[in-house]
């Protein structure tokens, strides 16, 4: 794990440098967990840290960690919102003397690179995901998230989209993985208590085999592929269960969905739906192996590297972000998407494992999670980003050239597109 040194952009006798953040809301996902993770280093490093959203239940910790938040609609993709939002923006810019805005979104993105222009500040990016859609007006949409002067990816995945996408040059590419909090995700701090809990809520039975896989229920996370897994696996292991584990988000049609093959594979009584659980690393401990079994490739995955950090058996498809986060036969299974067949043997692998090659896989696991994918790296990693920016003294920020204003009409057509 690396330790925690004050960073290089906190310089003794200098000016805290601010660092503006948007995310359209603080709510649960990958982009919300990084940039509370990115305040409390900033404020820890001796910066001030900002972050602009349009509210979210996870505020609170934005203020706990020492940064501000502030209120504006930067969800929305109105283009009339979005030409609004950059001159409240570069009010703020002003009004906090921010030295760098870091966009994790396209739509705030557009008015952050547009509210940085004619200012002292950087405009920052982070790509969590390569972008769908065809066309003129949709490509220029999603061209945002590779325009800033520095250009983070969460994966080599994602940096391989931007370059192949919209032709980002290496000087201004950042590789910097997601990364997750050691002091959370630690098994011996988990008590017995907390998974007895869960244990009686989930109603699993005594000596029960757990196979979990965490995830909001959409379709691309491929919970139908484990569902059928399950069907083959059940007959010879009568004391398997699975645990679904995430919340629909509104999705009913999926969830019945769901419902519906769980009966039709006559697994009510082995496979559980859990909406929401509020303690994931004693749910990890539960599990006797954890699956992610998206279909679609995702830009990086925490739920291997989660499951990872706890020492369980983990079992994601071979693409994408997790292709990058699980050393295949080491810390994990690696199997073809949308393949049931595959999935149900590596379960079936890791279900046969003694207890000393479970033990093995554990601390080579957790070895691995702690020298690669700590939370403390990755905000390292972004504070030295933001330090390479501020060191380039006496050169011209992009934001200072004079540009013309863009039109509410081409906004429009881009965020419709």
């Amino acid at each position: 794990m690396t330790e925690e040194a004050p960073l290089p952009f906190a310089r003794s006798g200098q000016r805290a440098p601010v660092v503006l953040q948007i995310v359209p809301v603080l709510g649960p996902g990958g982009a919300e967990q990084g940039c509370i993770d990115v305040a409390a280093g900033i404020v820890r490093a001796g910066g001030k840290a900002l972050v602009v959203s349009n509210g979210g239940h996870r505020i609170p910790e934005i203020l706990r960690a020492g940064g501000t938040h502030i209120r504006l609609p930067v969800d929305s993709k109105n283009p009339f919102i979005m030409w609004r939002n950059i001159a409240r923006l570069r009010a703020l810019i002003r009004q906090y003397r921010v030295d760098i805005v870091h966009a994790r979104s396209r739509a705030p993105a557009w008015s952050a690179m547009k509210a940085c222009e004619g200012t002292r500040a950087h405009f920052v990016t982070t790509c969590h995901a390569p972008y769908k859609g065809e066309g003129k007006f949709k490509t220029l949409y999603n061209s945002i998230m590779a325009r800033g002067e520095r250009v983070i990816a969460i994966s080599d995945y994602i940096a391989g989209y931007l370059r192949q996408t919209f032709d980002v040059d290496q000087a201004r590419l950042r590789i910097i993985p997601r990364g997750i909090p050691l002091e959370k995700f630690q098994p011996a701090n988990v008590s017995v208590h907390r998974m007895i809990d869960l244990t009686r809520k989930w109603r699993l039975p005594d000596g029960a085999s757990v196979v979990m896989m965490p995830g909001r229920l959409t379709r691309w996370k491929g919970h139908h592929v484990l569902i059928e897994a399950m069907r083959k696996l059940i007959a010879a292991r009568p004391e398997l269960f699975c645990v679904l584990i995430g919340s629909d988000q509104g999705r009913k049609a999926y969830t019945q969905e769901l419902l519906d093959l769980i009966r039709e594979k006559k697994l009510e009584s082995r496979v559980r739906l859990v909406d929401h659980c509020d303690d994931m690393p004693a749910a990890y401990m539960l599990a006797t192996a954890v699956v992610s079994a998206s279909i679609e490739p995702e830009g990086f995955g925490r739920v291997p590297v989660e499951s990872q950090a706890m020492g369980r058996p983990t079992i994601a498809t071979d693409h994408g972000g997790a292709h990058e986060t699980i050393l295949r036969g080491e810390t994990g299974w690696l199997v073809p998407p949308n393949d049931a067949v595959a999935l149900a043997q590596a379960i079936e692998e890791a279900l046969n494992l003694s207890p000393q090659e479970r033990d093995a896989l554990a601390s080579h696991s957790m070895d691995h999670v702690a020298r690669n994918f700590s939370g403390t790296l990755m905000v390292d990693r972004t504070l030295a980003v933001y330090s390479e920016l501020l060191d380039r003294a006496g050169q011209t920020r992009s934001g200072e050239k004079k540009q013309a204003p863009p039109n509410p009409d081409a906004l429009h057509s881009m965020a419709a597109a």
